[in-house]
């Protein structure tokens, strides 16, 4: 009698890479985070710079994780561009950062939002002091958190049966998603854009000025339009994320050294193309006030009911449920296989190098639940964006620097995807992404270092790690 060991089996094609990576990346954040955009810049063209912006270094940084993704066709994705690039250390603190934040509290943050949506049909998912269930000092659990850690956890069952599974809700949801967010913006400009508010709003759009809750203003001069830039483009680029997951199932796609680099381009094209063009609809059917000050930053409810009336409200709301449960699938079924890398590299739990019966790493995603699930506890969806931003783009520059050092020092590894533009544009991302980090550090530092801290937390760790391997 003979066994066979599980391997991961090559069955996503094109179209299911596409829709992980545009999957993966539209959660709620282009619902929500354009009212503090504007707060920070206080004009419609800066609005749209910040989108186009935080599209271009998206794209410029999809084109050359293609290369990287056709030389190392693996599961694992960036914590294995960081570790042949520089060291199995940095990719340890990429892939300890990616299991403690990044990607848990991505899954918990967008669970968080399908549970607050949900609460537009269910008043008991409100996160009000009426339905507090148990308060432990000055954490408080209600509904809305359980019902978000049950998603996590009912998205984690079904992805521990097999990647196929996982593969129809994300196509599925990908898709619906697609198309009716294409429908609301086509409504918008249809039905409810009004060239009086269109042209208003663009009347002085390149004066840069804070908006104030009581609609006061304050002029942004100098430098300090930098850092109103990037303050903006926390919630922005946290709503680009996730577009490189796609790169952790390496081991599960047909022909990746070609489908891997095109669907990273396909689905960041799409998703830059929505995000610009919700923007631009948001301006032609809202003042500008209306869109800084939307009840709790629900830009897309106030636009909806604008659009369709009273019945806006749950038209958005079932269409963030169905982004948000796709986008979580996506999420969920991708990073586990981080945590398979680095175990199977001896830098990770051992149970988690292993794969069930269906070739998925079933330990790895029970493991990433967990830490999700008591991320969800915290109930704050704008502390987990600010921490992830920060420390998503340092990976991500140290990451596309990995293309220089590779070219340097392995010029003998076969490259049958290039980056787009190099070596200016993969530079242009480092400089946009150091500047980004920066700017960050000196005028919001409260976005920072709760995720460096986290991140640097894995030095000792990772020594441990070996020192465990030696014994």
């Amino acid at each position: 009698m003979s066994t066979t060991t599980p391997a991961f089996k090559p069955s996503l094609g094109l179209l299911d890479a596409t829709m992980i990576v545009a999957g993966s990346m539209i959660g709620s954040g282009i619902f929500i985070v354009s009212a503090d955009i504007t707060r920070n810049v206080g004009s419609a063209g800066w609005l749209v710079v910040v989108w186009l912006l935080t599209g271009f270094m998206t794209l410029t940084a999809a084109l050359s994780y293609g290369e990287l993704s056709a030389m190392f066709p693996k599961a694992g994705g960036q914590y294995v561009y960081l570790k042949e690039s520089y060291n199995p250390l940095l990719g340890f603190l990429y892939g300890w950062s990616f299991f403690s934040v990044i990607q848990t509290g991505t899954i918990a943050a967008v669970g968080v939002a399908f549970s607050k949506f949900a609460g537009y049909f269910f008043p008991a998912l409100e996160m009000t002091d009426a339905n507090i269930i148990f308060q432990l000092g000055v954490l408080k659990i209600y509904p809305a958190q359980l019902l978000s850690i049950a998603i996590i956890i009912l998205l984690t069952y079904i992805n521990t049966k097999g990647v196929q599974g996982g593969k129809l809700i994300q196509t599925t949801f990908t898709v619906t998603k697609l198309v009716s967010l294409f429908g609301l913006i086509g409504f918008g400009f249809l039905l409810a854009a009004k060239s009086e508010i269109w042209n208003a709003n663009w009347q002085d759009a390149w004066n840069m000025k804070t908006i104030a809750a009581d609609n006061s203003t304050t002029p942004v001069i100098g430098l300090a339009i930098f850092g109103a830039i990037a303050a903006s483009m926390v919630g922005s680029i946290f709503s680009s994320d996730a577009w490189n997951n796609v790169t952790f199932i390496a081991g599960e796609i047909k022909n990746p050294k070609r489908n891997i680099g095109l669907s990273l381009f396909l689905g960041t094209l799409i998703v830059t193309i929505i995000y610009v063009s919700a923007n631009l609809m948001y301006i032609s059917v809202l003042p500008l006030n209306d869109i800084a000050h939307a009840p709790a930053d629900r830009v897309a409810v106030s636009t909806a009911n604008a659009i369709f009336g009273n019945i806006g409200t749950y038209v958005i709301a079932v269409m963030i449920m169905i982004s948000t449960f796709g986008c979580n699938n996506g999420l969920i079924l991708a990073g586990a296989r981080v945590y398979y890398t680095m175990a199977q590299d001896g830098l990770f739990f051992k149970k988690a190098s292993t794969l069930n019966k269906n070739a998925v790493p079933e330990w790895a995603l029970w493991a990433q639940c967990v830490v999700a699930a008591l991320l969800c506890l915290s109930g704050k969806y704008g502390d987990l964006l600010d921490m992830v931003s920060f420390i998503v783009v340092i990976f991500y520059v140290l990451t596309i620097i990995g293309i220089f050092i590779l070219r340097k020092k392995r010029p003998e590894l076969e490259r049958p995807y290039k980056a787009v533009g190099y070596p200016l544009l993969p530079a242009i991302y480092v400089l946009m992404g150091t500047l980004f980090c920066v700017l960050l550090i000196i005028y919001k530092p409260n976005f920072t270092w709760p995720g460096l801290i986290i991140a640097l937390l894995g030095i000792p760790l990772y020594y441990l790690a070996v020192r465990s391997n030696k014994k």
